[in-house]
């Protein structure tokens, strides 16, 4: 069986085709991704631009078509935080289903937390008390548990595209608005580190998204993040231009502008739940979704 997910962010549709099999890992057979780069394109009312719109329209368009190209059986059309939460989201999904006949969808932040938990537990050890975290453009997710539902599972505004917006205007950056931003995300995850303290420690701490993807080929570390390297990137990263940080190891140039907040972001998050190091898992998300309607259509 032929499943298809597309996954519309901040910075690109990501359409991923597998071959779905019974008890074994979907097998890849495609994937593209087309342009979205909607980080500057969120008004101070949170809409998107006209142009913003223009591009996911574009980009759905462009995904959809491979899709419908190589036949797969079923198609995940889902739209994450920066439409999903957008004042003129309603809009967007109408343009996107007359432009394509595709109606766009979207999870909660707390359900997009369980898929990907529910992934990543199935990439690791199904039977492992699991930390989870993952940061996106918007948001970013934590989940904890043993099992399927985690026990917790939380979305934050913690977005590395939200907070470079709302923090740092300027590239190379002031030490003045790091701290800010710094701060500004110990407030949020102090009640989720709060709660975190009173559950039993994990067996594994799992990072997954491109954000943590970036930060661990950047400190040299391959799939494991240890925040003694990363918290010494954080000046370094304060002190570069957006194309320099394009030029880093990993770094891809759509994501050099917001890489710094989303450093800021994991580093600050390791301290505030005490985590020395966590490992990067390579699945998230999408192929949680696919997991799931996989199982949904053998029923």
């Amino acid at each position: 069986m032929l499943l298809a997910v597309l996954d519309v962010g901040s910075n690109s549709a990501h359409l991923q085709i597998v071959q779905a099999r019974h008890r074994k890992p979907p097998l890849p057979v495609y994937r593209l991704k087309a342009p979205t780069l909607l980080a500057e394109e969120v008004t101070a009312d949170g809409a998107l631009t006209p142009a913003g719109v223009e591009r996911v329209v574009r980009a759905v368009a462009c995904t959809v078509e491979a899709y419908r190209r190589h036949r797969a059986d079923d198609l995940i059309p889902l739209a994450t935080a920066t439409i999903r939460d957008a004042t003129n989201s309603a809009e967007i999904y109408r343009r996107v289903r007359e432009a394509t006949g595709v109606q766009l969808r979207s999870l909660s932040g707390e359900d997009e937390a369980r898929v990907t938990f529910a992934a990543v537990r199935r990439w690791h050890a199904p039977s492992a008390r699991l930390w989870l975290l993952d940061i996106g453009g918007m948001s970013m997710e934590i989940a904890a548990g043993a099992g399927d539902p985690p026990d917790l599972a939380v979305s934050l505004p913690l977005g590395a595209g939200r907070l470079t917006r709302r923090y740092l205007p300027e590239h190379p950056a002031g030490r003045g608005d790091v701290e800010r931003l710094r701060r500004h995300v110990r407030g949020v995850l102090k009640p989720v580190a709060r709660d975190l303290a009173r559950t039993p420690r994990p067996d594994l701490v799992v990072g997954t998204s491109k954000t943590f993807k970036q930060l661990a080929e950047l400190t040299g570390a391959g799939d494991r993040l240890e925040r003694r390297a990363l918290r010494r990137w954080v000046p370094r990263l304060t002190a570069m231009s957006t194309r320099e940080r394009a030029e880093l190891p990993g770094v891809a140039a759509a994501r050099a502008r917001q890489i710094l907040a989303g450093a800021v972001t994991a580093v600050t998050a390791m301290e505030a739940l005490d985590l020395r190091a966590l490992d990067v898992c390579p699945w998230a998300l999408r192929e949680g979704l696919l997991l799931r309607r996989y199982h949904e259509l053998r029923r």
